[in-house]
């Protein structure tokens, strides 16, 4: 299995950003897809999920309304759409897997397969 993050990069305060995870290795239909992000100093913090199958979405509060978490089945590839970035979104942002039932999941303990991160940085 493989998640591989892409989109990161540098952006000024106000701008946006697109993140993309391509998954492979296997289908992800009863998994709960996420993002987490871990900033300078920071212990690693969940960002956004939803579950592949029924596409139930779930944001962290410091992010509502400004991002948005989608998948394309056909590519089996996650997104997350990030606009009015600010200074603080700058980090690693990391896609993950989870075989979990129920709720979309926040904790990164629950998440079986990682990606390998892409660097948001976001200037003021």
């Amino acid at each position: 299995v493989q998640l591989q993050a892409s989109g990161g990069g540098l952006v000024q305060a106000g701008g946006s950003l697109r993140l993309s995870c391509a998954a492979s290795g296997r289908t992800f239909g009863s998994y709960v897809m996420g993002w987490f992000r871990q900033a300078p100093g920071k212990e690693r913090e969940f960002v956004a999920g939803l579950r592949w199958s029924e596409g139930n979405t779930a944001y962290a509060d410091s992010i509502q309304d400004r991002f948005t978490i989608s998948r394309d089945n056909a590519k089996n590839t996650m997104y997350l759409q990030m606009n009015s970035l600010k200074p603080e979104d700058t980090a690693v942002y990391y896609c993950g897997a989870a075989n979990v039932r129920g709720l979309v999941s926040e904790s990164e303990r629950d998440y079986n397969y990682w990606g390998q991160g892409t660097l948001v940085t976001v200037s003021s």
